[in-house]
């Protein structure tokens, strides 16, 4: 949410685009690291479909990261704009469906 926050503050000409990625690429590798280790945890419990539905997600990040294109950079960032927003949006309903399908689980789980 706060990087979707920084590029329309971007787009709406707010913040500069230095300080933009700059904020971006600090939250970044924080979020990575935080889906993997979520994504291991669904693993080591065995809740085989939880980390399913996290794997394509887990791919997409370390694909990302391997490539070198996890972060946004200063002079590029006018022109990917739009593909960056896109891309944000979707990992966000991406990740509010997996957060309900999480809660959902949780409850069908205790009322077992």
């Amino acid at each position: 949410m706060h990087v979707l926050l920084c590029l329309a503050d971007l787009e709406f000409d707010y913040i500069n685009p230095y300080d933009s990625s700059a904020r971006i690429n600090m939250v970044v590798l924080p979020e990575y690291i935080t889906q993997a280790v979520l994504c291991c945890f669904y693993l080591l419990t065995k809740h085989w479909i939880l980390a399913l539905f996290f794997l394509p997600y887990l791919f997409h990040n370390v694909r990302l990261y391997r490539q070198g294109r996890h972060l946004v950079d200063v002079t590029e960032i006018f022109n990917l704009l739009t593909w960056e927003k896109k891309q944000r949006l979707v990992k966000l309903f991406y990740l509010v469906f997996t957060l309900f399908l999480s809660v959902f689980w949780m409850i069908y789980t205790s009322l077992d």
